[in-house]
């Protein structure tokens, strides 16, 4: 199973990101997604998911309304994009496969003026 996440930077507040993972090894189509992050010195925390059909999302209260998680089953990839970004987004954004222990190496984004 690999996930390699891309799309993270630096970005002042207001400004948008759009996150990738490219997922491999695995059904893809047939797993549910979802998008976490940990910020210095706190716990890694949920911030969306995704059914294997995107019939259904879930999202952290902390993110609803700005950020919006899809995915592409023909090119294996989830997305995260992330709009209105705040100061507080700044983490490192980590892909998940749904009920299971695989996890991406991570992208950095940080919100700063």
């Amino acid at each position: 199973v690999q996930l390699v996440e891309s799309g993270g930077g630096l970005v002042q507040p207001g400004w948008s990101l759009r996150l990738s993972c490219a997922a491999s090894g695995f059904t893809f189509s047939s797993s549910g997604m979802s998008w976490h992050r940990q910020a210095p010195g706190k716990e890694r925390e949920f911030v969306a998911s995704i059914t294997s059909t995107s019939d259904s999302t879930n999202y952290a209260a902390s993110v609803k309304g700005r950020f919006t998680i899809s995915r592409d089953n023909v090119k294996n990839t989830v997305y995260l994009q992330m709009n209105s970004l705040k100061p507080e987004d700044t983490a490192v954004y980590y892909c998940k496969v749904r009920f299971k222990d695989y996890w991406g190496q991570g992208t950095q984004v940080t919100v700063s003026s």
